[in-house]
């Protein structure tokens, strides 16, 4: 699954898109800098996801839209398209993101 793929399941799950989550993460003092778990244990607790998706969000709140070039057209596990991740929601996204 794609770390895009990531983001498009929690914002499935959740109903909010990935930018108004790390909106609401920075309301609750979450950010650059902060641990893993507090972030992840809120996730689960108030929007129900698994560690994979949390882990995914906490990238986004933590280190912002970009991802490292080595997933960019590895053909691995997590392989994306491009560095950057689109947080507007998926239905937004445009076609050649």
């Amino acid at each position: 699954m794609s770390f895009q793929a990531y983001l498009d399941a929690v914002e499935t799950k959740t109903g909010l898109t990935p930018r108004r989550l790390v909106e609401l993460a920075a309301e609750r003092g979450y950010g650059p800098g902060t641990k893993a778990t507090p972030i992840v244990e809120w996730l689960k607790d108030d929007y129900g996801l698994g560690r994979g998706h949390a882990m995914a969000m906490v990238h986004v709140i933590t280190k912002g839209d970009r991802i490292p070039g080595t997933h960019v057209g590895s053909g691995g596990t997590h392989a994306a398209a491009s560095d950057r991740l689109w947080l507007d929601g998926k239905d937004s996204r445009p076609a050649d993101w």
